[in-house]
């Protein structure tokens, strides 16, 4: 069992916060001196603060440049298809 406080900031991690959970993408924006600025990725980018106490069941691996752009070409290429078309 890990927790929030071993992520550093400005870096994307694939981590699995219970051991029933899927994988999720995160990006540690900044810590304080008792939690973590964070964004999520599950259903779009949601921003939110954990605790540096908060467990996390598995850190999988921080993502390097290379799969951090490789990963956000997919994400945002994939809004393309949701956009609502606003002309009529």
């Amino acid at each position: 069992m890990y927790t929030y406080d071993l992520l550093e900031a400005g870096c994307n991690y694939l981590v699995q916060e219970k051991e029933e959970n899927a994988l999720q993408l995160i990006k540690v924006h900044f810590k304080s001196d008792h939690a973590l600025c964070i964004s999520t990725y599950s259903e779009g980018e949601e921003i939110v603060w954990k605790k540096k106490d908060a467990p996390i069941h598995d850190i999988v691996e921080c993502l390097d440049d290379k799969a951090v752009t490789a990963w956000e070409k997919l994400y945002y290429s994939q809004d393309a298809y949701y956009e609502e078309d606003d002309e009529e």
